[in-house]
């Protein structure tokens, strides 16, 4: 796609966005544009646990909580997990290129349980499907006799400079009545062939006694999501599920039970950092709240891998992390400073392309710009433009049930492009090595009229970014 091509694209959008809805006006400041669209001012609320998408699915022991993730580097493999809730279930997955004929068959390599203060969890499965071919629709099927369920998945194309690809963005969803809007907006958008996920899951933690409960009903919630395309996620706060004061003090005890990631396929130690190739994009997902100061596991990991990104293969260079290391809202405002100083100058140095967080409930966009000057001892601590910077995208958007953040810094400074506080979610479609198109939909426009949209220029290949 050409750069031509893509701006009439997004100057259509644009006109069509003022046209369909005229009332999200904007207001410039000395930085970017602040939206003026003002959200509903109902508070988000849990949906009860008797909510139609919470419901499990019927016949005894049935595989509930289906999940599926990226199970390798290159993306000829694929983990599927599922919840059984009385007894450890069959632990075969038949699978095959035809949905009336599977032809073959994988063990579940763990069935585990955890408990949490008085939960008790139902029997969590991991299954590896190894060695698929690239590019193709795989049908598989969990559970035997009535109470067997099948779905299917799409494998990514073979890696490759100027393969096409598009991502989902969503975080810090949690399972409020805007959660669920945010997922069903995204399901209808019908591109998406993956999630990125940026953090902050089921926030059962916001419950009496962190309620693991609400584990299993927003596994349930997203099963019509996450069974069908990979979830590519980063833990997030709400994460960590540290409470000593209920005797629970291993951190992220839920989460590492119940969501697999192929971390050893890229050298990592820990789950909460780790790295996949898909079509042409290299993800790094970091964690925020784990040790990344020098000489930590994970600082040592980021350090040895961005060196192996091969950027004639893979030439889009997209990071996940959960708290923000550029954001100009008065909630956590800041939190991401002791990562953006250990980290900013190597997203500089190796042209990543994109930085995405989530966090905050609401969303920005930033510039390209850098803070790398900055040494204590200078005057230099004012973000300045750099081609080589990455835009650092909040959108911690996706509806929890601690609901928006609406109190922006002001002025909003020059380092923010584009702030809103609403819900929604967003669209990366990947065109070729130079070009991508980016899309961000505030859940108050159903699935038609854009919040903000870009092209973005690649750092490595189209640097010449308008």
């Amino acid at each position: 796609m050409s750069s031509s091509s893509c701006m009439d694209s997004l100057s259509l959008l644009v006109v069509s966005a003022f046209l369909l809805f005229p009332t999200a006006l904007f207001q410039l400041s000395n930085g970017g544009v602040t939206s003026s669209f003002i959200r509903k001012s109902e508070p988000s609320v849990d949906m009860p646990f008797d909510a139609d998408v919470f419901q499990p699915p019927p016949g005894y022991n049935a595989p509930q909580q289906v999940r599926i993730m990226q199970g390798d580097h290159e993306g000829k493999a694929v983990i599927v997990s599922w919840v059984t809730p009385s007894e450890p279930g069959p632990r075969i997955v038949f699978y095959g290129m035809a949905e009336e004929k599977r032809r073959y068959k994988a063990h579940a390599s763990s069935v585990t349980t955890y408990r949490f203060f008085d939960y008790s969890s139902g029997f969590i499965h991991h299954c590896l499907l190894k060695n698929l071919e690239h590019d193709t629709e795989y049908f598989y099927q969990i559970g035997i006799g009535e109470s067997s369920r099948q779905f299917s998945f799409k494998t990514p194309p073979a890696v490759g400079p100027d393969v096409p690809y598009t991502f989902g963005i969503i975080g810090d969803l949690g399972q409020t009545y805007d959660s669920n809007e945010t997922l069903s907006h995204y399901l209808a958008n019908q591109r998406g062939q993956a999630v990125l996920f940026v953090g902050d899951l089921s926030y059962a933690d916001d419950h009496p006694n962190h309620d693991n409960r609400r584990w299993d009903t927003f596994g349930r919630m997203i099963e019509r999501s996450i069974a069908y395309q990979p979830w590519i996620t980063t833990a997030g706060n709400h994460e960590i599920d540290f409470a000593p004061e209920i005797g629970e003090v291993a951190p992220f005890k839920p989460y590492k039970r119940r969501y697999r990631v192929p971390y050893k396929a890229s050298q990592s130690t820990s789950p909460l950092w780790y790295s996949v190739k898909r079509a042409s994009a290299y993800i790094i997902a970091l964690s925020s709240y784990s040790a990344y100061g020098k000489y930590t596991p994970q600082y040592q990991w980021l350090q040895n891998e961005l060196p192996k990104v091969n950027r004639t293969e893979t030439p889009w260079l997209i990071v996940l992390v959960h708290s923000p290391l550029y954001n100009s809202y008065n909630y956590h405002y800041m939190e991401g400073e002791t990562m953006r100083v250990q980290f900013e100058s190597w997203f500089v140095e190796y042209k990543v392309d994109l930085v995405l967080s989530g966090h905050v409930h609401a969303y920005e966009r930033s510039e390209r710009v850098s803070n790398i000057a900055y040494n204590i001892t200078n005057n230099d601590a004012t973000p300045i433009p750099d081609p080589s910077a990455p835009v650092y995208i909040t959108i911690g958007d996706g509806g929890n049930i601690e609901g928006l953040a609406t109190n922006f810094t002001e002025p909003q400074p020059s380092y923010s492009a584009y702030r809103e506080a609403s819900f929604g979610h967003a669209i990366l479609d990947i065109k070729n090595r130079t070009h991508a198109y980016y899309a961000w939909y505030r859940n108050h426009d159903g699935n038609a009229v854009l919040g903000d949209s870009v092209c973005f220029y690649n750092r490595y290949w189209g640097s010449n970014e308008r």
